[in-house]
């Protein structure tokens, strides 16, 4: 493994200015600078502002949990990446809760991908199939369609500059939440860089950073984090918990220096 493994933490609607400092003191006095390992903190967009004046950004990198593909203009209580770009480092765009709730499309994803990376800010594209989905065998199809649609739009230059998370709706705890086999994660990580090969080239596969998310806590993040192809983790209710989320990060440590052993 020749780069950081990435674990972000995406707080969803929780907690509030008071509560988001509580969660960044204790997570500072867990949390140690990981040479191996960068930590993304994603809080509600409320919160972004006071939050980024509180870490330690030796430690911390900050991501936004969603924003507006427009840049500007008569869009009421939007909050566009323009306005993000010197705040956060990160976006986490089409989440499968942004897609079921808020009936984002496959274009409207495209949209805010474009947006991201036109405002300097990395996308995290999360992409993963539905229970139903998955039992009728179209795993493979749904995945091309919100991968390839995702990055339509960004150049040869532009897509090394991205984030894959997969996150299959079955595995999240909100939707089921059925325990994701490493065997069926490597499969689908494997198909993944497979599709961006097809588009860009072998070796752009191999640079793009693929994360794996669903119900990841402490006990089970090794487990992904050891798979080939795996670059890291996308954490959802683990990352309220800062014994949880400190775990998780010690863990991602542990298997970055046993992979530059192996290396060696």
């Amino acid at each position: 493994m020749d780069r950081k493994i990435l674990i972000v933490g995406n707080w969803k609607m929780n907690l509030n200015v008071s509560q988001a400092s509580l969660l960044v003191q204790r997570l500072h006095e867990r949390i140690k600078i990981h040479r191996g390992v960068e930590i993304v903190l994603a809080p509600t967009m409320l919160t972004l502002q006071p939050v980024s004046t509180e870490i330690d950004r030796r430690k911390f990198r900050l991501s936004a949990q969603d924003a507006y593909s427009k840049d500007e203009g008569a869009y009421t209580g939007q909050v566009s990446f323009a306005m993000l770009r010197d705040l956060v480092s990160y976006c986490i765009i089409g989440h499968s809760e942004r897609r079921i709730y808020f009936n984002e499309t496959l274009d409207t994803v495209k949209e805010k991908v474009s947006a991201a990376v036109r405002n300097e800010i990395t996308p995290i594209i999360c992409i993963g199939e539905t229970k139903i989905e998955r039992q009728s065998g179209e795993t493979k199809q749904v995945l091309h369609d919100q991968l390839t649609t995702a990055i339509a739009d960004l150049t040869s230059s532009e897509i090394d500059n991205i984030v894959i998370a997969y996150e299959p709706v079955w595995a999240i705890s909100t939707f089921g939440g059925e325990i994701a086999k490493p065997n069926d994660i490597k499969d689908i990580i494997n198909f993944i860089r497979d599709q961006i090969s097809h588009l860009y080239g072998l070796g752009t596969a191999k640079r793009i950073r693929v994360l794996y998310g669903g119900s990841v806590d402490d006990n089970t993040v090794t487990s992904y984090l050891e798979i080939p192809g795996c670059d890291g983790a996308l954490v959802g209710g683990a990352s309220l918990n800062y014994h949880k989320f400190s775990g998780i990060v010690d863990k991602a440590s542990l298997v970055y220096q046993k992979s530059k052993i192996r290396i060696k």
